[in-house]
């Protein structure tokens, strides 16, 4: 069985290893893949593993041999799943493995812009405390969470880790999903326009799809409050990042924070790298060691269950 891995650098960059993988077949392992390599690359392959490298309808028909794609993460939108199935080969992903690792980002980006810890850090090592006369100072106004508002659009997984750590501040949680839900927790279901008009943070936790593209735009930004934070782990193009950054540059809302944009890496002239207060990290949600450790973990499991007939984790 001839395995192939398209991308394996940001899994992997030199801390782990693929041991269960390569036990599984012959395996060639490579950090990146241009667009005009894939073909080449994967040309002899019985199973190809991909992160972000897209495999489309045209590319599987030169692929004869190809009967196994594993994407290794949980979104497989860069797989056209339509044409692996006319095709009979078999779609996996990776549901889960991250959950913790991003609602844990999503409460650093929340404490960053509640605390400014890196700018209260940067201040002291400047010289600012060593100067001063009292013995304590801010850099800029500090905001407890105990009280506010949580807003959580999408209520997969992480949208509920991130509801049930919420809840563990203090906040109220308010929750807008396509499956409305009664719940006997202190979670409540609404209306997305409720959403957005009450939270003091709202954060994203939907899949992109054509329904929820833009979702984040100029109309429902101004119904923020004007203290509001919006933070976006999920998928960058469900924010329209010209009508987020105007909003943060005229104070309709209070801050950001970002871990996905619509373009990675992102173009320089992106409005949001120089919006104001908007905290972005480069997609780096999912990639605690223990997530990556997770993640390689499974993509194992994927393919020896597909290896013995019965496939799991099938998105086609």
């Amino acid at each position: 069985m001839k395995i192939v891995a398209l991308d394996t650098f940001p899994i992997n960059p030199g801390d782990l290893h693929w041991d269960a993988v390569s036990a599984l077949g012959a395996c060639a392992l490579f950090d990146r893949t241009a667009p005009d390599e894939v073909y080449e690359r994967a040309k002899n392959a019985e199973i190809i593993l991909t992160n972000k490298v897209p495999l489309t309808g045209s590319l599987m028909t030169q692929l004869p041999l190809l009967t196994y794609i594993g994407v290794m993460a949980t979104g497989y939108n860069i797989v056209d799943v339509q044409a692996a199935r006319e095709r009979g080969i078999v779609v996996t992903n990776v549901p889960s493995y991250s959950t913790m690792s991003v609602a844990q980002l999503v409460f650093a980006l929340i404490l960053e812009l509640t605390h400014h810890t890196a700018a209260h850090s940067l201040s002291v090592h400047e010289g600012i405390w060593c100067a001063g006369r009292d013995f304590s100072y801010s850099v800029a106004p500090l905001a407890e969470l105990a009280g506010c508002t949580m807003g959580i659009v999408g209520y997969g997984a992480i949208g509920k880790a991130v509801a049930g750590i919420a809840s563990a501040f203090g906040m109220n949680v308010l929750v807008a999903t396509r499956t409305p839900f009664a719940s006997a927790t202190s979670v409540r279901c609404v209306d997305l326009e409720t959403v957005f008009r009450e939270s003091d943070v709202l954060s994203l936790h939907c899949p992109l799809t054509p329904a929820t593209a833009g979702l984040v735009n100029d109309i429902r930004l101004s119904m923020m409050k004007r203290n509001a934070f919006i933070i976006n782990t999920s998928r960058g193009p469900i924010v329209d990042e010209q009508a987020l950054a105007h909003a943060l540059n005229t104070g309709c809302i209070a801050g950001a924070g970002i871990d996905v944009l619509s373009s990675e890496p992102p173009h320089p002239q992106n409005p949001l790298l120089t919006a104001k207060n908007c905290i972005i990290t480069p997609h780096v949600g999912w990639a605690t060691f223990a997530a990556r450790a997770r993640l390689i973990g499974v993509v194992a499991e994927n393919i020896a269950a597909f290896l013995n007939g019965a496939p799991q984790n099938v998105v086609s």
